[in-house]
């Protein structure tokens, strides 16, 4: 251990103050963490000179046996370098790119006669691509615009000069449909049908205001010269690509040569979306995930996903619109926070695309392991009501009457955060006359609980009941002469505000709105009512059936329960067939049933 100290200080003791890239090894000579540095003898100093607060850090330094570093001309170097090294070694306490989702393109491709098609893949050739693309279904529509406005081919076919002159290719439909000139078989010239490409270019790199400025202009030389059927197919063109630009337009055309930055995170990973701005509108458009290792500050990790994605894009913007200051300098570039303004409004639109994409890589986890869905809504309700354990069984209780009569309970179960319905237990209510839901309330209450207390079975980790402050108090009463209070968190739910109230706490919490806690307390909430309503609806039909019965002499108690278990209730039997009856209690009976109803 000596000569391990040894080493680190001696290498400490000789680290120059430039930036650079350091490098950590563990014992089996493995790099474990690069990071980068303004000033390396400081921020390698820091690891070794003070108490770490981050445990995943701290453990890191414990297993650190050997430094190296490169020296290098700038911070801007020294993001570059270290990128380019975690991409190589994938150190394990390193914030890791998660850049699994191939996002479409457009590609020029290098050949002659160029074609112009949709690809995934980002070949290293002289082909010019442009995008990415975040939405297929718009990339789709720019290649329709581009086509229907250029005549270009679509074959595969090795156009090189000496093809065409041996005649080996024949005009193919789109020849025929007008969508291509027939460069195969020499009926367009290669300048030609470079002038085309060069004008697709342009509007792929946003220049459509230009490129439609040109067509504008030729199609009134035409006209001038009458020749007005080629005006006409110039016209069609310029009305496509002055309403392509309406659309894409997002900010004022003289927004242009601007990149703009968001970020989001959450405990696992941090996001980044990256958009380029030309000519008022979006060109380019990308979002990467990090998977967090060790405490990385946002401003960090916001640099980091700068210089990847504009070293990606090859972009030389000179303006970046970010939401804050990103621990990284360019060489003159300016870094903006926006106030107010368009410049404002871009920055809100990058903010969107990020959080929609966070949301989309938390449902897509989510679907394939749906259990992290309800252990993080559950994470969430617990946060929200201050639990001190996760909420993985929580039962709801519910009294049902209607005007006194039939009272029951109902307590419905959910085991994390679904319904558990042979769980599901329903309660008539014993020692209560008349509609009283607070006594109702404490008796429900009490059974259930003095039953799980006899049977030594586990209580839920949470208690909801179904009203304010009246329902809860009576609830707690019962938990407290069972002497479970304060073992068993409990609250009520209100329904006019959807108040959350507490035991001994007069002022209720109000969740947001839309908060998955509040949905889930609503979704126990309504699912006790319905099965409260369904039994109490039950018991009436079964009470109506049996006194109407009851007042009709002939039927004696097996027949009776013979049609309680078919029918349920009096309309049933009156809308049955007199011979189906016939067949469970006789024809006579059938008959003398069916005339007493009818009397009643």
């Amino acid at each position: 251990m000596d000569d391990l100290n040894n080493n680190i200080t001696a290498t400490l003791s000789v680290i120059p103050d430039y930036p650079g890239v350091y490098m950590y090894y563990d014992e089996n000579d493995t790099i474990i963490y690069i990071g980068k540095a303004k000033n390396l003898k400081k921020r390698v100093s820091s690891y070794f000179n003070k108490t770490q607060d981050n445990p995943k850090t701290r453990i890191m330094v414990r297993k650190i046996r050997k430094i190296n570093y490169l020296v290098v001309e700038s911070e801007e170097d020294a993001f570059l370098l270290e990128n380019n090294l975690i991409k190589e070694h994938k150190p394990r306490y390193n914030i890791l790119l998660k850049d699994d989702k191939t996002y479409p393109w457009l590609v020029v491709k290098d050949e002659p006669f160029p074609r112009v098609f949709l690809t995934r893949k980002k070949e290293n050739d002289k082909s010019h691509y442009y995008g990415p693309y975040t939405s297929v279904m718009n990339v789709k529509y720019l290649l329709r615009l581009i086509t229907s406005i250029y005549p270009i081919r679509i074959c595969s076919h090795n156009l090189i000069k000496e093809n065409i002159e041996k005649n080996k290719f024949r005009v193919c439909l789109q020849y025929h449909i007008k969508k291509c000139l027939g460069p195969c078989m020499n009926l367009q010239s290669e300048e030609d049908y470079g002038k085309n490409i060069r004008s697709i270019e342009e509007i792929l790199k946003g220049n459509s205001k230009e490129v439609s400025n040109l067509i504008y202009q030729e199609m009134l030389n035409l006209a001038s010269e009458m020749r007005f059927e080629e005006a006409e197919i110039l016209k069609e063109r310029y009305n496509a690509l002055e309403n392509y630009s309406s659309k894409s337009i997002v900010a004022s055309p003289s927004l242009t040569n601007i990149d703009v930055f968001s970020f989001d995170e959450n405990n696992q990973s941090a996001y980044i979306n990256y958009l380029h701005i030309a000519n008022g509108a979006i060109i380019q458009g990308y979002t990467i995930e990090y998977k967090k290792r060790l405490d990385e500050s946002k401003e960090n990790i916001l640099g980091m996903g700068i210089i990847e994605l504009r070293t990606r894009f090859g972009s030389k913007a000179k303006e970046i619109i970010v939401p804050f200051h990103p621990d990284v300098e360019l060489c003159n570039v300016d870094f903006i926070v926006p106030q107010r303004g368009e410049k404002k409004k871009l920055l809100e639109l990058s903010e969107k695309n990020v959080r929609q994409y966070k949301i989309d890589q938390l449902k897509q986890a989510e679907k394939l392991n749906p259990e992290q869905r309800a252990t993080r809504i559950l994470k969430s309700l617990q946060d929200d009501l201050h639990l001190e354990e996760l909420p993985m069984r929580i039962e709801c209780f519910d009294n049902s009457n209607i005007q006194g009569t039939n009272p029951v309970s109902a307590c419905v179960v959910f085991i994390k955060a679904k319904p558990s319905k042979k769980d599901y237990r329903h309660f008539h209510i014993k020692t209560v006359e008349g509609p009283d839901d607070f006594r109702s309330m404490y008796e429900t209450v009490y059974r259930r609980y003095r039953r799980l207390k006899d049977e030594n079975e586990s209580f839920p980790q949470l208690i909801i009941v179904d009203g304010g402050k009246g329902q809860l108090h009576a609830a707690t009463d019962a938990l407290k002469d069972l002497e479970l209070y304060g073992q068993i968190p409990i609250i009520g739910i209100a329904k006019r505000l959807e108040e959350i109230y507490f035991p001994n706490d007069p002022i209720p919490l109000y969740l947001d709105k839309s908060s998955e806690s509040l949905k889930l307390i609503q979704q126990l909430r309504d699912e006790a009512h319905r099965f409260g309503i369904t039994f109490h609806r039950n018991n009436r039909s079964r009470q109506q059936l049996v006194s109407e019965l009851d007042a009709i002499k002939g039927v004696g108690p097996m027949a009776k329960e013979k049609l309680l278990k078919a029918y349920k209730s009096v309309k049933r039997i009156k809308e049955a067939p007199e011979t189906e009856i016939a067949d469970l209690i006789g024809k006579s009976k059938a008959k003398i049933v069916l005339q007493g109803l009818l009397k009643h």
